[in-house]
């Protein structure tokens, strides 16, 4: 059977089980867009082309299952860029399909051209540019197996408009075998051996979790290695919800904003049970200081990943489930218990905390309310900066894929649309973007596309009038010049643009309202704004000063 390449684009992603895409159209998908018209597959057009990727992004994230966003060619496949690369940061599976120019345009500086697959080359795990059409369903193929194995990620597959009309036979192979790309899914026996003798002769061990036990589907296993060896547990910002933190293992969060007995505690530490995670800089702080008496213990699928920034005494490459599961048959419980009790130590004497107001909104205050509401049915979303950080600290995860957030690359205006994908992903959820009042306004269209597709997220504005995180750093490190960073809490109007869009908007200027409008929000079944405004020159503590090893934080009260 004879179908065209747009016919065929649509066939392939009917077979990976494609329910729903991301996008916007233009002149050279015109073809594709036309098959699309009675295609089974949802299409959620969303007002920026930025906003697509980041919905596909926060459905990939909540679903564990590929997500998919389709952009034109030239400005359309650049705005595409951010959201890539914020997939890429975070190791997110996504396929995004762009449009191009008819292939003898190429290179001729054609309307609307860019070289997307060189542009996006350094941010994605692998691209494509269909040359022939006999290649079509063999890349898709290709890059649904790429981005979906191994360490995930984004693939673009760039297809230029005459290859979406020409024709040729369908045949969608049933298997993907690529040379050079076979990702290792067991772990040496050796190793894992190994590194069972090292954990049963440590005194102070401590399980460092990344979003790569999320991935991998190891929250259950991670569990089980913790309460069996009796070890302190801590996270990546992309592991929370990998071990449940109202568990009496849990020291929630480390780095840079993590919990003090978090950063204590892995400072002490003698052994590091690291389990897909990276050992970024947000979480290590100085380099030459971190973790000065521990040995290292690294499971992770990437070879790359292991050694890159800290040395690496027992590496096991592999998915974490599969290891954990085989080191959970040959584990042996160390002698945890003083160690314990230190630890609960650092957790009495150095709880999260801030100077609650009756007189005025504090934001962690509204983060532990939505917890209070929400927290039996939510995923949590978040835009970047202090939004963010707080959305960690104050909200207790017990579950993998209920925080959703930009790691790597920080991008605000991430949320909004994330929060769409992960709430047309998970619709049975209540899914709150918490946001700034600076990022909500990068993506601020996407309230069209939200009340137009009927997708009722609710968006918790903590309005501070300024670019948080940024009026932050200069407060401590700048003599509170605050250049640039004051963004005034009246301009714009949050709840006239939520009306003006059709959505509903709540302001709350009083503590006594929060908790009550939280609760409305959530029983309305449409997109809502809560526009909180909070204290404007609230900060985030812990804090690790740029620079500094992770156990010299700056603590509430600590600059009084």
């Amino acid at each position: 059977m004879k179908l065209t390449g747009a016919k065929i684009l649509i066939e392939c992603l009917k077979k990976e089980g494609v329910d729903v895409m991301f996008g916007y159209p233009g002149g050279v998908l015109l073809p594709i867009f036309d098959v699309l018209y009675d295609a089974p597959i949802r299409f959620i057009l969303v007002r920026h082309e930025q906003a697509a990727a980041h919905a596909a992004d926060g459905y990939a994230r909540a679903t564990g299952k590929v997500g998919v966003c389709m952009a034109t060619s030239g400005p359309g496949a650049t705005n595409l860029v951010t959201g890539i690369a914020t997939a890429y940061m975070d190791s997110i599976p996504m396929v995004a399909i762009t449009g191009q120019v008819k292939t003898a345009l190429i290179g001729n500086d054609a309307f609307q051209e860019a070289d997307v697959t060189g542009i996006t080359r350094p941010i994605t795990k692998h691209n494509y540019l269909v040359k022939r059409i006999e290649d079509l369903a063999t890349t898709v193929k290709e890059a649904f197996h790429i981005a979906s194995t191994g360490r995930p990620g984004p693939v673009l597959i760039d297809i230029p408009v005459d290859i979406q009309m020409m024709e040729t036979e369908f045949k969608y192979p049933p298997e993907v075998s690529m040379k050079g790309y076979k990702p290792t899914y067991s772990g040496h026996p050796g190793q894992i051996k190994k590194a069972a003798k090292a954990i049963a002769n440590s005194k102070r061990p401590i399980i460092y979790a990344g979003g790569g036990v999320i991935i991998s589907g190891a929250a259950a296993e991670l569990k089980e290695l913790a309460e069996k060896i009796k070890a302190p547990v801590t996270t990546t910002l992309l592991g929370l919800g990998a071990f449940p933190e109202t568990h009496e293992l849990s020291l929630g969060m480390l780095g840079m904003h993590g919990t003090a007995y978090a950063n204590h505690a892995i400072m002490e530490s003698d052994m590091i049970i690291a389990v897909g995670s990276r050992f970024d800089d947000r979480v290590t702080g100085r380099l030459d200081a971190f973790a000065p008496n521990a040995k290292v213990i690294h499971i992770d699928i990437d070879p790359s990943s292991v050694s890159k920034n800290v040395a690496v005494d027992i590496p096991i490459v592999g998915d974490a489930k599969n290891i954990l599961i085989e080191l959970n048959k040959v584990i042996k419980k160390p002698d945890t218990d003083q160690w314990l009790k230190r630890t609960y130590d650092w957790v009495k004497h150095h709880p999260l905390r801030y100077n609650d107001s009756d007189k005025k909104i504090k934001p962690q205050y509204v983060v532990e309310q939505i917890y209070e509401a929400a927290k039996d049915n939510a995923i949590i979303c978040t835009e970047v900066g202090q939004n963010q950080m707080w959305a960690a600290q104050f909200y207790k995860y017990t579950q993998p894929r209920t925080y959703i957030s930009s790691g790597g690359l920080g991008t605000m205006g991430y949320g909004f649309p994330a929060a769409i994908g992960a709430k047309i992903g998970c619709p049975e959820k209540t899914v709150f973007d918490i946001a700034g009042d600076g990022s909500i306004q990068m993506n601020i269209q996407e309230l069209a596309t939200a009340v137009i597709d009927k997708i009722p997220v609710k968006v918790a504005i903590l309005n501070n009038g300024y670019l948080g995180m940024v009026r932050q750093w200069q407060e401590l490190f700048y003599k509170k010049r605050y250049s640039h960073t004051y963004l005034t809490r009246d301009i714009p109007d949050f709840v006239k643009v939520a009306e003006a869009y059709g959505a509903v908007g709540i302001r709350v200027t009083k503590k006594g309202e929060v908790r009550p409008a939280i609760e409305k929000a959530m029983e309305i079944d449409k997109p809502v704004f809560l526009d909180f405004i909070v204290e404007e020159e609230e900060n985030v503590f812990p804090m690790v000063p740029a620079g500094e090893a992770i156990n010299k934080m700056i603590m509430i009260g600590s600059l009084a």
